[in-house]
């Protein structure tokens, strides 16, 4: 079995989602101690306890909330005959705090002028970030990135599939190496937490038209965001980079991916 500190680091780089569980007081009669953790993967699997049975169950309910929501929770219970799910009568209570313990992760594909700015706004706004082009010299490493790298378009959507926790941003140097990115998206089964593009509505209706044609669903077209961040008036590199961050911390904050024209 992993010790479960070093499988937060191998989450945390590889970008899979977790929730860490402690019980942090507990009073009277507890199948737990304090300090005792419970590591929860997004893909259910566990490791470490909080003391088993139906209190372990119920913790393990509530990380999977904290996985969606992206926000800690305190959870309290009284071990009694009162609470029948529990199947406890110990007569203690316990209170366990239950925190994410990984850094989402945002994917930017093209490393233009854009690009780059997203990037460095998204890391700084406490994103893990990683910066794809298929052109040489362009996507480079950096304090601004925690990767980069130059791949086609299908090797670089491959790099990151499926994706289904990610943030998306697509912002090529073309519709056409847009389409790509995209339809590889869809062709390898990418489904993104938050999939945005840069550009126009009347874009986004040319190439999710072009995107049904090849045979996506429109529930992958209609994922897509475009314009991709908040209404500000943004013109520059640096202030349409502040608008995106700004939308992908509204949306993970959970009020929403206001859109709009920058």
């Amino acid at each position: 079995m992993p010790d479960l500190f070093e499988e937060i680091v191998r989450l945390r780089r590889a970008g899979e989602p977790a929730a860490l569980a402690t019980v942090v007081r507990t009073e009277g009669s507890a199948p737990g101690a304090e300090s005792m953790k419970l590591l929860v993967r997004m893909d259910g699997t566990q490791l470490g306890t909080v003391g088993g049975g139906g209190l372990e169950a119920r913790v393990a309910e509530a990380a999977r909330e904290v996985l969606a929501t992206d926000r800690a929770v305190v959870l309290e219970a009284t071990l009694d005959e009162n609470d029948p799910d529990l199947g406890l009568a110990c007569g203690g209570t316990v209170q366990v705090f239950i925190e994410p313990v990984t850094v989402p992760v945002v994917c930017v594909f093209g490393a233009g002028h854009v690009g780059r700015a997203v990037a460095a706004a998204a890391k700084a706004a406490g994103f893990r970030v990683h910066l794809f082009d298929d052109r040489a010299g362009f996507a480079a490493a950096g304090p601004h990135v925690d990767s980069a790298a130059a791949l086609p378009w299908e090797q670089a959507v491959a790099a990151i599939a499926p994706a289904l926790h990610h943030y998306v941003i697509v912002m090529t140097r073309s519709h056409q190496d847009d389409l790509a990115v995209l339809t590889a998206l869809w062709a390898q089964d990418c489904r993104p937490k938050f999939l945005g593009m840069l550009g126009s509505s009347p874009k986004r209706d040319k190439l999710a038209a072009a995107l049904t044609d090849a045979g996506a669903d429109g529930g992958f077209v209609d994922r897509i965001v475009t314009p991709v961040g908040l209404s500000i008036g943004a013109r520059t590199h640096e202030e349409i980079a502040a608008s995106v961050a700004a939308q992908l911390v509204a949306f993970r904050r959970g009020d929403g991916a206001v859109t709009g024209p920058h």
